[in-house]
């Protein structure tokens, strides 16, 4: 029994020294005792920028780091070996592995062509151009270094709907080409929110789904990972994962869990989208990273955090998140939620009963380029997560600075239960429930620095919280318990022994066929 943890296993701004995916390797095992059993791996696919792509300027979809391609035979994070060694350690350690899979675009063409097109308004795209003319566009994918391996496919402008760039006029804008029209089922910012970037790919032609399809086949068979973060899906026809998903869990036999990333404020288009894809995928919950950014700049009313958002509405298809690789500093959609508040909003995604929460890996290991460090609390809480956040939760969301949760506990994780308290302002004391089979007990704050509180005859304590501060609480053991906690903890360390050791004779009997080989 334990509560799944995911890791965005990336930030923006690592080094681009392709390294990475031997450092994951290497960290796979530590990244399971730290409390993750999930990792989102950043995209493996070649980018337009070759060694330094961050991997969502998708070039080739076949190219994990093997061809010389974009001046490089890696990618940013190493090579498609390294990539795939990666996965099967983090597997080995218990760490399900997710792929970032970028399908809404493409760049870096290997040749031009020249088309017609129609310039539609970027700023009303509800409402068609009317004047054609020629342009000279980057939509001609050849991939001369692959040379046809695992896929012969050629895109050309006829698998694309439009561009933003005309070599023949060096202009910027919207260039849809003719007979071609923004897909119906998408995101309605703008009037039609299809568009995104780079040459933005056609889900309504047949023989690009059809050579998406086989990719995701081909590639969930190469790689093997147990699921997919989708990236900018709400610039996607809904009908494109609608059956995309269904079709590789089909081929491969497996659950393939899958969380898509729509950036929007409303919750609203977030629960269409769900029915529109018939439930096929989570989502980020993007409303709620919202409001803890709001909530950690003293303008949000602490009541109403969980209002409007898609844990509030559909827990079991929200991945919470306080902060990921588009909102750091310095990138487009920067958002960073204050370092101050960073425990308060772990806490309330990583201890509550709702939601899957992913942890940036800014947050774990800090963001050293803008000499941001990682977030203290973080081990402590994602330790308590494991081993403490279970039972019955109830929630004090009722006054607008300080808000507050309790669990009661679990009997089958010995110890278990807690006490959360925040706020965003002046500190101050809340007076909660947390069960009458914790009459007469002490909790003890581990965090936040508080006296510790009794619980009186009814199941209840009066807890404390510091200005702009976060307090947890947790339950002194009994002897039973602690007994109990530590033969729990034996068990746990001989199955990671186990894996461990499998995992090194499994390595060690391919180097030595590569030796021998």
């Amino acid at each position: 029994m334990q509560n799944g943890t995911m890791l965005q296993g990336f930030q923006w701004e690592l080094p681009a020294d392709g390294r990475w995916w031997r450092q994951l390797c290497r960290r796979a095992f530590a990244l399971h005792r730290q409390g993750f059993t999930a990792i989102w791996l950043p995209p493996a696919t070649k980018g337009s920028g070759g060694s330094t792509d961050v991997g969502y300027g998708v070039y080739d979809l076949y190219d994990l780091g093997e061809f010389l391609q974009r001046k490089t035979v890696r990618t940013k994070y190493g090579t498609r070996q390294e990539y795939l060694e990666a996965i099967r350690a983090l597997q080995a350690a218990g760490v399900q592995t997710l792929a970032d899979v970028v399908l809404n675009h493409k760049m870096g063409a290997d040749q031009r062509e020249t088309v017609t097109v129609i310039e539609d308004d970027p700023e009303h795209r509800d409402i068609p151009g009317t004047v054609e003319r020629t342009a000279n566009v980057h939509t001609r994918f050849t991939f001369p270094g692959r040379k046809g391996k695992y896929s012969d496919f050629v895109w050309d402008h006829t698998c694309f709907t439009a561009v933003d760039w005309d070599e023949s006029t060096r202009q910027n804008g919207l260039f849809r080409f003719k007979g071609k029209e923004w897909m119906p089922d998408v995101d309605g910012e703008k009037g039609n929110y299809d568009y995104l970037m780079g040459a933005d790919v056609d889900m309504g032609s047949a023989k690009v789904l059809e050579e998406l399809h086989r990719w995701g086949k081909w590639f969930a068979d190469t790689t093997g990972v147990d699921g997919f973060r989708l990236d900018a899906v709400k610039h996607i026809s809904a009908a494109f994962y609608r059956d995309w998903l269904p079709a590789m869990r089909q081929h491969t036999g497996r659950e393939l869990f899958a969380v898509g990333e729509y950036w929007q404020h409303n919750v609203t288009p977030l629960l269409h989208y769900l029915t529109q894809v018939q439930d096929a995928m989570c989502l980020f919950d993007v409303p709620l990273h919202q409001h803890l950014f709001e909530a950690s700049r003293g303008q949000f009313d602490m009541s109403k955090l969980f209002e409007g958002t898609l844990v509030g509405c559909r827990p079991h298809q929200a991945v919470t998140f306080v902060d990921n690789h588009d909102t750091q500093p310095g990138q487009s959609l920067e958002s960073w939620v204050e370092p101050w508040f960073k425990p308060a909003a772990y806490g309330l995604i990583l201890l509550r009963s709702f939601g899957y929460p992913c942890v940036f890996w800014g947050d774990v290991a800090g963001i050293p380029t803008r000499k941001i460090p990682p977030v203290a609390a973080l081990p402590l809480l994602l330790r308590l997560r494991r081993t403490h956040a279970y039972g019955h939760e109830h929630d004090y969301f009722d006054h607008p600075e300080i808000i507050g949760f309790t669990r009661e506990g679990d009997a089958d994780m010995p110890g278990s239960g807690l006490a959360f308290l925040c706020t965003n302002g002046a500190g101050g004391e809340k007076r909660m429930y947390i069960g009458k089979n914790f009459a007469g007990r002490t909790l003890h704050c581990v965090l936040g620095g508080q006296r510790d509180v009794r619980i009186d005859g009814e199941g209840c304590g009066v807890f404390q919280v510091k200005e702009r501060g976060v307090s947890v609480y947790l339950p002194r053991m009994t002897a039973a318990e602690y007994l109990r906690y530590n033969q729990k903890k034996v068990a746990e360390f001989a199955l990671e022994s186990r894996r461990q050791a499998l995992w090194m004779a499994q390595k060690g009997a391919k180097t030595s066929g590569k030796r021998n080989g």
